[in-house]
């Protein structure tokens, strides 16, 4: 038997996003600050941001305890979106930022509960 989950996780793939967004680390740099204050997070500090050598980005907001992270792909219009968060938060409301300012064509994402502790400890 296991308790309520410690951690909710959203992957999301955007597909179909055009280059100038997939490549804009000020706008997706923004994004995270935006969704992690939607969703109720604590960032302990300012996004990192690396522009990779095929123009894509990496970029991670560090939250207390958690993380939203993107990573893009230009050459295959696609933006990849992690966010992990404590249970206490609804990430959903991080994806709902990314979602309505980045222009894809499609938006799959799943969410899974992680960290199940055991109830009792044998």
């Amino acid at each position: 038997m296991t308790a309520a989950p410690a951690f909710r996780h959203v992957a999301a793939d955007f597909v179909g996003v055009p280059f100038s967004q997939l490549t804009d680390a000020s706008l997706l740099s923004g994004l995270l600050i935006a969704s992690a204050g939607a969703a109720g997070f604590t960032a302990i500090g300012a996004p990192v941001v690396h522009i990779l050598p095929n123009d894509g980005i990496a970029a991670v907001l560090l939250l207390d305890g958690c993380h939203v992270t993107v990573h893009t792909f230009p050459e295959r219009e696609l933006l990849l979106l992690d966010i992990l968060a404590l249970s206490t938060h609804e990430p959903r409301k991080a994806l709902d930022v990314f979602a309505r300012r980045v222009s894809a064509r499609a938006v799959h994402s799943e969410v899974r509960d992680r960290g199940g502790v055991p109830a009792t400890k044998r």
